[in-house]
């Protein structure tokens, strides 16, 4: 290894190891989760299943979580007893509509206090009267993830089937492929609509699991390589197969002329790295589809308009659904810096412009727009990022692996 590699120590994976805490607590709690993120989300995962465990209360509040809300909707919905579910006034404006759907079709009652497709919800634990449902995955692959979670659990089982192409597919291969290393029998029918989970009351064949590094997590680094070409960073324990659909940050800043390689340890067949550094000639129009990975707008939008290369990008409809208005947000911070954007219902085009400082990028409470816009200050170092504690949604050790970059530059 080059003594001057930049070592950055990503977080384990806040998806998988969210859908790893719900297969063992629905399992019994069989076997060890070793590494697990220490994002918030994963921590208020797993407080909510204590509090269910425990029966602490009856109102589960999942802050601004989605996915932490969209997975413990159908548990609630399996468990005996009255429960509430709910979170902060963003996460109530945020769609569940399809996956109470689904959830109605199965016999389960579910009840929405305010505006109906959304949080609050009240929910009237019961074992489910029919195993079969279709579930529109347009707006989120997280409804899809939420049912699968809990199929093994269903007495006889469950086959669902989505209405049309869902968002971020890679997530649900992602629950898919975790409840087959526990043992549970998922299939898909050959045109990929339809997935079948077989009820499972046996002892989970998975003992011990570690979780992988985050790829949504290592998207930032790649900016960060764009913009300092001079330097080399290794992301420690990260690996280029995977199911991990975020690893396509690696594909989109190939075009941006950040250059990776895996590297294995001599030492330890299973110890991985990849390295990044930047400084070859970008394509001059590029144009990628981020419908499998739509968390990576940001970091992708932000990329591509500090490097002033004309980039499309597809399948971005429901990034306005996130955590803030995405789409909205990332128009105004890169307008405020010069930056030159076109947006349609689906698309987001960045045009070749030339960034300057503003004395702050606002976040929207947002932590990927706090990450996404952070390597700017490696260009631009009196930048400030508005409310940076964000990240700890995520990635809580972000601002240190960030200031390793930035005490590199001469």
């Amino acid at each position: 290894m080059k003594t001057n590699d930049i070592r950055i120590d990503l977080p384990a994976s806040k998806s998988m190891s969210n859908r790893w805490l719900m297969i063992n607590h629905l399992m019994g709690s069989h076997f060890r989760i070793n590494k697990p993120s220490s994002s918030n989300d994963t921590q208020l995962l797993r407080k909510l299943l204590q509090q269910l465990e425990n029966q602490q209360s009856d109102v589960y509040y999942c802050d601004n979580a989605g996915s932490v809300a969209r997975f413990m909707m159908p548990l609630l919905c399996l468990t005996p007893g009255h429960h509430i579910l709910t979170g902060d006034t963003r996460l109530q404006q945020r769609p569940m509509a399809p996956l109470i759907d689904a959830l109605r079709q199965l016999g389960f009652r579910i009840e929405c206090s305010d505006e109906e497709g959304f949080l609050p919800v009240h929910i009237q634990g019961a074992i489910p009267t029919r195993r079969t449902a279709t579930v529109d995955p347009l707006l989120s692959s997280q409804f899809v993830s939420a049912l699968l979670l809990i199929a093994p659990r269903l007495p006889e089982g469950l086959s669902l089937t989505m209405s049309q192409r869902p968002t971020s597919r890679p997530y649900i291969d992602m629950t898919c492929d975790a409840l087959r290393q526990a043992g549970i029998d998922v299939r898909r029918s050959s045109n990929g609509r339809t997935y079948y989970v077989k009820h499972f009351d046996g002892r989970p064949k998975a003992s011990n699991i570690t979780i992988e590094r985050d790829w949504s997590s290592a998207s930032y680094f790649y900016t960060m390589a764009l913009l300092r070409p001079e330097l080399r960073i290794r992301l420690i324990g990260l690996q280029l197969d995977t199911c991990q659909g975020d690893s396509a940050a690696d594909t989109f800043f190939k075009m941006l002329g950040v250059e990776s390689s895996e590297v294995r340890s001599p030492y330890r067949s299973t110890s991985r790295s990849i390295t990044l550094q930047g400084g070859r000639e970008p394509q001059k129009n590029i144009q990628f589809n981020c419908i499998d990975c739509p968390d990576l707008v940001p970091t992708f939008a932000v990329a591509a308009a500090a490097a002033g290369v004309h980039t499309l990008l597809k399948g971005v409809s429901n990034i306005a659904l996130k955590e803030s208005d995405r789409m909205q947000a990332i128009c105004t911070e890169l307008q405020r810096m010069g930056g030159k954007v076109q947006t349609t219902g689906t698309t987001l085009t960045i045009l070749p412009a030339k960034l300057h400082p503003t004395e702050m990028v606002r976040t929207y409470g947002d932590h990927r727009m706090a990450m996404a816009f952070a390597p700017l200050r490696l260009a631009f170092p009196d930048l400030e990022i508005e409310r940076p504690e964000v990240v700890a949604k995520s990635f809580p050790e972000f601002w240190d692996q960030f200031d390793k970059v930035k005490n590199n530059i001469r």
